[in-house]
Formats: structure tokens, C-alpha cells, sequence
């Protein structure tokens, strides 16, 4: 599995258009959510998804710290359907993990968790910082990881 990570000015055009409409897609469509899925938070971030027969599988944003919030944070995580229940998403978390402790010198990362994929982010060593709470109709957690 290759993983490819980003900057907003080095990904192609093409590249920026699987992005968007795969997160489009899944944030949007899938999960019948009409909110502004282009946030203004892409141009500093940086981009990591895997490729898989010239698709994106996976994809994470990952933003700096003091952009979104005061920690460093992953955002936009998806696997598309095709690709669930097939470890790719524990790679995918992972990798993000990976990237951000090389790439920023940060004391925490902080998610936003689908409350039902709480246990999952938490075998990663998260821990939910806040009470569970209706995000555009779904349900969420805040979650921080400490870094060592």
C-alpha cells in the first residue's frame, strides 16, 4: 500500500478533484449531510490518501495546530466503501498519526469521532474530551491524543 502525503499547492488539479468528490461523496452524499464541505481549512493542510487502481481509498486531512484548533488535528478521515472492514482504515489512522508527530512538534492531536467509532480511535491511545454531541445530525465526540 502506498501512502501519499501532500501539501494543498503540490497536489495536482486532478488529485484536488478525487479529493474533493470523494469526500463529497462520503461527507455529503453517504451520510445525507449538507454542510460546507470546502471549509476554507484545505490550503494549509496537509493531504494523505492511498491509491488503489488510480482511486483514492483512503484519505485524511491533516491541519496544523492554531488553524482549526489549538491542536494539530485529523479531520475528513474516510475509506471508501469498497475498502471497509479491510484493516485500511487502521493503516490510515496510523499513517496520520505518524505524519503529524514528523512533519509538527505538537503535544496533542484532536479528532472529532463519529461517536460510534469511539473504542476504534481509542485503541489508538485517544481519549474523549468532551460528552457526545449532534454534529449536522450525527453524533460526535471530541477526542485528544497525547504524544510522547
Amino acid at each position: 500500500m502506498k501512502w501519499i502525503t501532500k501539501s494543498f499547492d503540490e497536489l495536482t488539479t486532478i488529485e484536488l478533484y478525487h479529493i474533493l468528490k470523494v469526500r463529497t461523496d462520503i461527507f455529503v452524499v453517504e451520510q445525507k449531510c449538507a454542510y460546507p464541505e470546502i471549509d476554507g481549512h484545505d490550503g494549509v493542510s496537509l493531504h494523505l490518501f492511498s491509491l488503489q487502481n488510480g482511486e483514492i481509498a483512503a484519505y485524511a486531512r491533516l491541519v496544523p495546530a492554531g488553524e482549526k484548533y489549538e491542536q494539530a488535528s485529523i479531520g475528513r478521515v474516510l475509506v471508501i466503501p469498497a475498502k471497509r472492514k479491510s484493516g485500511l482504515g487502521r493503516q490510515l489512522v496510523s499513517q496520520a498519526i505518524d505524519k503529524i508527530k514528523e512533519e509538527w512538534d505538537v503535544k496533542e492531536i484532536k479528532l472529532q469521532a463519529q461517536s460510534h467509532l469511539e473504542s476504534f480511535y481509542g485503541s489508538f491511545g485517544f481519549q474523549p474530551v468532551s460528552e457526545i454531541y449532534d454534529d449536522d445530525g450525527i453524533p460526535h465526540v471530541d477526542m485528544l491524543l497525547t504524544v510522547r
